[in-house]
């Protein structure tokens, strides 16, 4: 049992790592590291089962390898789908200490997380109005506001999450769900909210996308 345990979380690891399963889950400079313990796992698991073969009826396994084999099964049979927004809406959306930007792209190359990171380093609205935006992610519901298009940022895993966001003037009766991806164009503006100048994309166009590959920024 201890052998055939083994083997299922190096095939869990190993097999994760491969499949891109970890790209919704983890960085992907993390998975060699995985892949490299479910290879050790497996190996493990060949010498587990070779010392025990020959040696007759053994005493069963503790109800704790038996729990382990289940869940790892489990993990093989259920594929991840994490929801984006609801982990967006509970996690903390500060991004800490930012670094000056160095450098700038013209506009329409920005992507939504160079743009967070543009106003908050240069936090002056009018600097941007009439610039055109194409920006693409996941939609991420605001209480008593429109929803914004958001992205994850991760140091490490989902564990670490912070979540950033643009606010987005929709066109009207268009209010898209939460957790879809979109890809959006459209022009910077700026509005007042709660007494405050902000910036917002007017959308223009808007594109259902599929999930990327490796959905998680850096």
């Amino acid at each position: 049992m201890t052998a055939l345990c083994l083997a299922l979380w190096g095939i869990v690891l190993l097999g994760s790592s491969l499949s891109g399963r970890l790209d919704l889950l983890l960085r992907g400079v993390f998975h060699p590291l995985v892949g490299f313990s479910g290879v050790v796992l497996l190996v493990l698991a060949g010498a587990q089962l070779k010392g025990a073969w020959g040696q007759g009826r053994r005493p069963g396994a503790p109800r704790g390898w038996w729990l382990g084999a289940a869940v790892a099964l489990l993990v093989l049979a259920i594929p991840p789908n994490p929801s984006f927004s609801d982990l967006a809406t509970n996690r903390p959306a500060e991004l800490g200490q930012e670094e000056a930007l160095n450098f700038v792209l013209p506009p329409a190359q920005r992507s939504l997380t160079d743009w967070v990171r543009l106003l908050r380093s240069q936090p002056d609205p009018g600097l941007y109005e009439g610039d055109q935006v194409r920006i693409s992610g996941f939609v991420w519901p605001q209480k008593g506001d429109q929803p914004q298009l958001a992205r994850l940022l991760v140091r490490c895993c989902l564990a670490d999450a912070t979540p950033v966001g643009l606010p987005v003037r929709w066109p009207p009766g268009q209010v898209p769900k939460a957790d879809r991806w979109l890809a959006v164009r459209g022009t910077m503006a700026v509005e007042e909210h709660y007494g405050q100048k902000r910036n917002v994309v007017v959308a223009e166009r808007i594109a259902a996308i599929p999930r990327p590959r490796r959905p998680l920024e850096p």
